[in-house]
């Protein structure tokens, strides 16, 4: 029926899976994901040696880690963009269940690595955050709620997903974990507001927010502690923010020279939340401009092809998967700079770490998948044979 109202192009029923892959894929997103990948590893040489001197193991474990778990990410994030939308969304449906489960059960068999916060599975040899695979599995789950909203008869798919974020962004605010709370939340509101959510109604949601972080602050020691620390005008040189502003400082332009950098000296995150940091201060804002770039082609790019997507599961998604990908840069890097306030999220592909980079690499997969060219023409097609 759809083809019979909209038409369609032919599609090479005989195509082998990677020529068809290789032709319908955002090649500047992908290529802009591998040189992340990349720039990562380049950084955790510098940022990760101390770290492990400090440990006593081999000056290059956490970099061999990195990728270790980096090719474990980019065999994701390959072998998930190869999918079709159906079979996305039963992946992230399944993925959803599995962590939302993972969820329930940290705080009986989660740790905090003496963090304050329990977040983690520990297996001795490797560890895992729920959260991480979290987020990209409910975005495909709400997205596919409010797409059936909007069918004839359909089922209150909305509601339920509202239901849904406000039960996981409770989960995670009793770790607590107000970052990725908001960054799901957050994933949530763009979907909501896509699929053509009244502004009165997205104006009370703003309001309910703001009530939240209001008795957060006030019952949270953990919360108010990091918005006073933020709203201090005085920042203490001895801090990681402190050290991480004053490396950012002599960086300049060019920076300081590679493994010329002390900022990774000092931090013990710097191979983590504060990678930036150490980017700025050895090779200058050159690089950390080029890092923002990147982000900036995969979100904006990913953004502009969803516009011409008719199918609203895949529109919805996408635009959820690319938001929170591009906006969990922007809270690593405005921590860095004191934009916002103090955060332990890390910059997707550049940071070290297991769970995140492989929830990055399926959270991508997913989004190139979403972003393929189809078979369906514009939809300002239809718009304009609408309008005759």
């Amino acid at each position: 029926m759809t083809e019979m109202v909209y038409g369609s192009m032919p599609v090479r029923a005989t195509e082998p899976v990677l020529p068809r892959w290789w032709r319908t894929i955002d090649k500047w997103s992908l290529t802009s994901i591998l040189v992340l990948f990349g720039i990562g590893l380049l950084l955790g040489l510098a940022a990760s040696v101390p770290l492990a001197t400090r440990n006593g193991l081999d000056p290059f474990y956490y970099v061999q880690r990195q990728a270790f778990f980096g090719g474990m990410a980019m065999v994701a994030m390959f072998a998930v963009s190869m999918m079709s939308p159906d079979m996305v969304r039963r992946l992230g449906v399944l993925g959803f269940a599995g962590a939302f489960l993972a969820l329930l059960l940290l705080p009986f068999f989660g740790t905090d690595f003496g963090k304050g916060a329990v977040r983690w599975f520990s297996f001795g040899f490797a560890s895992v955050q729920p959260s991480e695979f979290l987020k990209p599995g409910f975005i495909i789950l709400g997205a596919w709620l409010m797409a059936a909203a909007q069918e004839l008869n359909g089922p209150p798919g909305k509601t339920i997903s509202f239901g849904l974020v406000t039960v996981i962004v409770l989960l995670l605010a009793l770790q607590p974990d107000f970052g990725q709370a908001a960054l799901v939340l957050f994933g949530w509101g763009v979907m909501y507001f896509v699929a053509g959510a009244p502004m009165t109604l997205i104006a009370i949601i703003m309001g309910l927010v703001g009530s939240g972080a209001f008795f957060a602050y006030n019952s949270s020691e953990h919360f108010a502690r990091r918005i006073d620390g933020f709203l201090n005008p005085d920042l203490d040189p001895r801090t990681q923010l402190g050290y991480a502003t004053n490396a950012i400082q002599e960086g300049g332009y060019f920076g300081v020279g590679v493994g010329e950098g002390q900022v990774k000296w000092s931090l013990p995150d710097a191979h983590t939340d504060f990678i930036i940091a150490v980017a700025a201060e050895e090779y200058g804002l050159i690089l950390v401009l080029i890092i923002i770039a990147l982000y900036g082609t995969v979100t904006v790019r990913s953004l502009f092809r969803l516009m011409r997507e008719r199918d609203p599961f895949i529109r919805l998604a996408g635009t959820g998967l690319a938001c929170i990908f591009g906006v969990q840069a922007m809270i690593n890097m405005g921590v860095a700079v004191r934009l916002l306030p103090a955060k332990g999220m890390t910059l997707p592909f550049v940071s070290y770490g297991g769970s995140s980079v492989i929830a990055a690499g399926v959270t991508v997969g997913m989004l190139l998948a979403m972003t393929r060219s189809r078979p369906q023409g514009e939809i300002g097609d239809i718009l304009f044979k609408r309008g005759r």
